[in-house]
C-alpha cells in the first residue's frame, strides 16, 4: 500500500514551483538540497506523474503540476489554520499575504490593513509592494492571496473585481512655465519632459493610454520605479509627470508641486484580484468582504 502524501512533500512542491530551483527552495525551507530533491521525487513517484519539466538547473511546472498547485495550496492553508486554531483569540486564524502595486500599496493598503486589524482582531498579514504585472505573476504562482492594483489586468486565471476609484493628475514644479498658461489645454504639453514609471506599472500604462496619444511630441526624461522618486524629480524641476492624486497630495500641500488643471477625464479604477482556484479560508473571505465595503480615510 502506498504511503499517504505528507504535508511536507506538498510544501516542498509548492516552494519549488514558486522558486524555480531546488537550491532556492532549499534555502527558503531551511532544508538541504538532497532533502528537497528526495521529497519531490517521492511525491512524483506516489502520484506516478512528473510535476516539473527539467531545463538545466531550473524546474518548470508542467500541466500536471499546475493541476496540483491550487489543491496543495489549499491543504497547506487549511493545515496552517488548524495549527493556529488555539493560538488566537479572535474568530480569524491563519496568515494573509497581500500584494499591492506601488501607488495603492503606499497610499491606501496601509490604512486598509489598519482598519481590517481593528475590525477582525487579526494581525498576521504580510504586504508585498511591486508593480501590477509582478503582483499578477505572484498571484498566479500562489505566492500571494490577494492583490490590490491600479493597472488594468487581463489574465484568465485571476478574478478581477473593481475596487476603489482615484483621480490621476499632471503635476510639475510651481515655477514651471506651464503654470503660467491660462486655460491650459493638452496641446500646451507638447515637447514636455516627462518623468515616468517603469514598464509593467499601472501608472505608466495610464499615461500611455490616456495622455500620450493626444501628444505629437513628448520626451521621457527619466524612468523611475518609485512614485516618491518621481515626485522628488518633479519638485527639483526636472520635468512633469502624471500620478495619483492620493500620491502627490502631500507634495502639493507642501507647495513642492502644483496640479495642472487639464480638460480631461482622469478617473482611474483600482482592482481587487485573487486566483480563481485559490482556496478561500474564512480569513480571506472576511478580508475580501471588508475590502469591498471599505472607504479610505487617513
Amino acid at each position: 500500500m502506498a504511503h499517504p502524501i505528507a504535508l511536507k512533500q506538498l510544501n516542498v512542491f509548492v516552494t519549488v514551483a514558486q522558486e524555480g530551483t531546488i537550491t532556492a527552495a532549499a534555502e527558503k525551507l531551511f532544508l538541504s538540497k538532497p532533502a528537497v530533491s528526495m521529497a519531490l521525487a517521492e511525491l512524483e513517484k506516489q502520484l506516478d506523474h512528473k510535476l516539473f519539466d527539467r531545463n538545466n538547473n531550473r524546474l518548470i511546472i508542467n500541466e500536471q503540476g499546475k493541476r496540483l498547485l491550487p489543491l496543495a495550496d489549499e491543504l497547506l492553508a487549511r493545515s496552517q489554520t488548524i495549527e493556529q486554531l488555539f493560538n488566537q483569540t479572535g474568530p480569524a486564524t491563519g496568515q494573509l499575504r497581500i500584494g499591492s502595486s506601488d501607488t495603492v500599496g503606499n497610499q491606501l493598503t496601509p490604512f486598509l490593513l489598519r482598519d481590517f486589524r481593528h475590525y477582525a482582531k487579526h494581525d498576521d498579514q504580510s504586504l508585498f509592494i511591486s508593480n501590477t504585472s509582478q503582483i499578477c505573476h505572484m498571484l498566479s504562482e500562489f505566492e500571494l492571496d490577494v492583490g490590490l492594483v491600479e493597472g488594468k489586468v487581463q489574465q484568465a486565471d485571476l478574478v478581477i473585481e473593481p475596487w476603489l476609484a482615484d483621480e490621476m493628475v499632471v503635476v510639475c514644479h510651481p515655477n514651471h512655465p506651464l503654470t503660467q498658461i491660462k486655460n491650459l489645454q493638452i496641446c500646451d504639453l507638447e515637447h514636455s519632459e516627462w518623468i515616468l514609471r517603469e514598464a509593467g506599472s499601472g501608472t505608466r500604462e495610464f499615461y500611455l493610454n490616456r495622455i500620450a496619444p493626444r501628444l505629437e511630441h513628448w520626451h521621457q526624461a527619466f524612468e523611475l520605479n518609485t512614485t516618491e522618486a518621481i515626485i522628488n524629480c518633479c519638485a527639483a524641476g526636472l520635468g512633469v509627470t502624471c500620478l495619483s492624486k492620493f500620491a502627490v497630495q502631500h507634495a502639493v500641500n507642501d507647495h513642492r508641486l502644483v496640479i495642472l488643471p487639464l480638460p480631461l477625464d482622469m478617473q482611474r479604477q483600482y482592482w481587487l484580484l485573487y486566483h480563481k482556484e485559490k482556496y478561500q479560508s474564512p480569513l480571506m473571505e472576511m478580508f475580501l468582504s471588508f475590502a469591498q465595503q471599505w472607504h479610505f480615510s487617513q
